[in-house]
């Protein structure tokens, strides 16, 4: 839990709503590690509300920003009329206004060593940093359906030759347990990573995460951290609902999401994000 003065009241409403996409308000694919690109009407509405309510809603996802457009798009957000919405990129290291896409802060790192790393132990992985506008570029093509925009291959060395704000490794024959075991073995120094939901590595710079960057955007908001509803279902999600004045775990979340979380709700296949949300905001 963050620093705050503990559990809202129950007349308390929040002033922002951050929001993870994939198993948030998307449902996963059964057996796969994809999403359909399909929101509920029950989800919707509840985004409505919060909106019409005056209080900001914030997508945040570990997605690059055009893969999270699409998403703001079928939420319709912004509303017309309101100021541009802000969105959290890449696990924190980017935060961008829409729209039109406009980037207004990004951390890069340099990625090179702890890529080295995880290739010498897992030699066939697939690595891919984004290519903005475009999609990504990688090593070798990652299963369909998994990222999205353009796959430009390239070498290692061009991939990861400069700073770059994320970089996804991806071994389709390892576990999330293997990967899980890789990052606290090889503690990846000078970086942050998260592991998905399959043998998935997010790689990020160090001391940057969601809540890092909702707190940028809180700030330029007069908001804080006693201000915000967060939910989430992934290990990219825990600092954010450690964070947040309420961090709310989807049901379907793996154990370590539901311990930094404040409360659970319904799984994604129950609109869960909607009924957390409706609890603040009735219809």
């Amino acid at each position: 839990m963050s620093a705050t003065l503990g559990p809202p009241a129950d007349d308390w409403v929040p002033g922002l709503v951050a929001l993870d996409i994939d198993g948030t308000l998307l449902k996963w694919v059964e057996g796969t590690g994809q999403h359909y690109e399909q929101v509920t009407e029950a989800v919707y509405d509840a985004v409505a509300a919060v909106v019409a309510a005056g209080s900001h809603v914030v997508l945040s996802s570990g997605r690059s920003p055009h893969g999270m457009t699409v998403i703001a798009d079928l939420l319709d957000l912004p509303r017309e009329g309101a100021d541009r919405a802000w969105v959290v990129a890449s696990n924190g290291a980017v935060l961008f206004r829409y729209p039109p896409l406009e980037i207004v802060h990004e951390e890069t790192f340099d990625a090179s060593d702890a890529v080295a790393a995880v290739l010498r132990e897992h030699p066939e992985a697939l690595v891919a940093v984004e290519e903005r506008g475009v999609g990504y570029k990688v090593n070798r093509p990652f299963p369909e359906g998994e990222l999205s925009g353009e796959m430009i291959e390239a070498p290692i060395d061009d991939i990861v030759g400069e700073p770059v704000s994320r970089v996804i490794i991806r071994d389709p024959s390892a576990s999330v347990e293997d990967f899980v075991a890789l990052g606290a073995r090889l503690g990846l120094h000078g970086t942050d990573y998260v592991v998905g939901w399959t043998a998935w590595l997010d790689l990020c710079p160090l001391g940057v995460s969601k809540a890092s960057g909702l707190d940028h955007v809180c700030r330029q908001l007069g908001l804080t951290a006693d201000d915000v509803l967060a939910i989430g279902d992934g290990r990219n999600d825990l600092e954010m609902l450690r964070w947040a004045r309420r961090g709310v775990a989807m049901g379907q979340a793996v154990p370590e999401v539901h311990e930094a979380a404040d409360a659970t709700t319904e799984s994604v296949y129950d609109d869960g994000a909607a009924v957390e949300i409706r609890r603040w905001f009735p219809a």
